[in-house]
């Protein structure tokens, strides 16, 4: 596996580095955000590790960089912020998983170990349909009854998994894991804020509501 780390810290930079190797894994290592972005854009790799805090471009903006520009390579984020809403933020902003300094390197190289099992994000399906709703995977683009909606980044991420299971039931555990990463309950109202601001754009103004609740148990699109 081929990984990019980005720390500042020389002396974790190095442990980690070569904690990664002896684990068998190829590892281009990087100081700063803006070496990291030209690395992640000309090079392809498996896994992003990411510090949030290095000076500079650092690494949160760094992954947002690159989650504009497409580049959808799994990122873990490392920092020494420990806040649910920093974890949150980075969450939101395109992360795929969190770990809060100081760590044990065993626990993150499973970390990356169970990023690489997760299925692709783009599978052999690009289009996904529901009613009138058109959700493309490729151009990142949402458009129902021809009309176009402009969604944020997590909103359609959380739009993609809710049609990737169109007429199945989604509870909010399976949203939390898939769409934001987390395996606990971060006791906010994070899922039914989005899924609030979702449905004022995919539902509002049309004939027919495809975000269904399905009260005490969790969500659904509407396929039928």
């Amino acid at each position: 596996m081929k990984i990019l780390f980005l720390e500042d810290d020389v002396e974790l930079r190095g442990h980690v580095e070569r904690s990664l190797v002896a684990a068998g894994h190829v590892v281009d290592t990087s100081a700063n955000g803006p070496d990291a972005l030209f690395l992640a854009t000309s090079s392809s790799y498996d896994v992003l590790v990411l510090d949030r805090m290095v000076p500079g471009l650092d690494g949160l903006s760094t992954m947002k960089a690159l989650r504009a520009a497409n580049n959808r390579t799994p990122v873990l984020l490392l920092t020494a912020m420990d806040g649910v809403e920093d974890r949150v933020e980075g969450l939101e902003a395109g992360a795929d998983d969190y770990l809060v300094k100081p760590f044990a390197v065993t626990e993150l190289i499973a970390r990356i170990n169970a990023l690489m099992r997760r299925p692709p994000i783009l599978e052999a399906l690009t289009l996904l349909k529901a009613h009138d709703l058109e959700v493309d995977l490729i151009r990142r683009t949402v458009v129902r009854a021809g009309q176009r909606i402009d969604l944020q980044a997590q909103e359609f991420k959380l739009l993609e998994y809710l049609m990737r299971h169109a007429g199945e039931l989604v509870t909010r555990t399976m949203l939390l894991e898939n769409v934001w990463s987390f395996h606990f309950d971060p006791q906010s109202n994070i899922i039914e804020s989005h899924m609030s601001r979702l449905r004022s754009k995919v539902d509002r103004g049309f004939d027919r509501e495809l975000i269904q609740t399905v009260r005490g148990a969790g969500y659904r699109i509407d396929a039928a």
